[in-house]
């Protein structure tokens, strides 16, 4: 979150590891601007079947109420000096529900709509809210949750789905990360751009590699079209969406990618 007013202050939720890490980085090196940092962020995956109520309370404590609490603390002063800039680290699956992340997205769509909702009030008293909305990204986390999910038992989950869990998602997931995924500096330099404009964008996707999935969404009023979608890549067509994925890994090496969206 950034506040406006001469020098900017910048509290960051996520810092202790993984991209908030890299964001309070990057941040403190630059030496023309104060920044202080602060973060916390949690994932949940697999069969909703064999997920706690307590396991689900404690992602949309930490997701939605702990970043809804920062928001309330900063944004009566921000709105009584009519100046200030609230940056929330979302996801793109605040806008596109993913198989078998069913209570991480649901906390990522009660951002989203909380924010969007804000953002008009806060307009009125001069104040900007943006959403950092990053696609798959290469953290110690990521890895070590994809490791140990395909190693668990999912008691409540029928055989079937627990199969289609740890045979079906989990390799095309792996697949998607290996071709598609950031890194925590790509989100970090996003962010920075994002903290910098003088005319920030409310959403700022940072790849772009995914802007055809939210297009396919909103092309569709009903939904069909997306939910049908992914079924079939990941039920009819696994074996084509794994080719797909190893194509576009090696057509997006170092020497040729270009995935952070300039927030311009």
């Amino acid at each position: 979150m950034a506040s406006g007013g001469g020098q900017k202050v910048v509290l960051i939720t996520g810092c202790s590891s993984g991209i908030g890490l890299r964001i309070a980085v990057l941040l403190a090196r630059d030496e023309q601007k104060r920044y202080h940092v602060n973060n916390a962020g949690v994932g949940l995956l697999g069969p909703v079947e064999s997920i706690s109520m307590d396991e689900m309370k404690r992602v949309f404590e930490t997701n939605f109420f702990g970043t809804v609490r920062m928001i309330k603390e900063v944004m009566p002063d921000m709105k009584k000096r009519q100046a200030g800039h609230i940056i929330v680290m979302s996801s793109v699956m605040g806008l596109q529900g993913v198989v078998f992340n069913d209570v991480y997205t649901a906390s990522k769509f009660a951002i989203e709509g909380f924010c969007e909702s804000m953002a008009v009030q806060l307009l009125k008293f001069n104040v900007k809210l943006s959403l950092i909305e990053p696609g798959p990204v290469h953290t110690e986390f990521e890895t070590k949750m994809m490791e140990e999910v395909a190693k668990m038992e999912y008691p409540g989950a029928d055989p079937d789905t627990v199969r289609y869990f740890k045979d079906v998602y989990v390799p095309s997931s792996i697949d998607i990360f290996e071709a598609m995924g950031q890194t925590p500096d790509d989100i970090a330099k996003c962010t920075k751009k994002v903290i910098e404009t003088s005319q920030p964008r409310f959403r700022n996707l940072t790849n772009s590699l995914y802007t055809p999935i939210v297009a396919m969404k909103y092309a569709d009023e009903t939904g069909g079209l997306s939910v049908q979608t992914f079924y079939n890549l990941l039920f009819n067509f696994g074996s084509l969406m794994h080719i797909s994925m190893s194509i576009l890994k090696c057509l997006t090496c170092n020497c040729l990618r270009r995935r952070t969206i300039s927030p311009d």
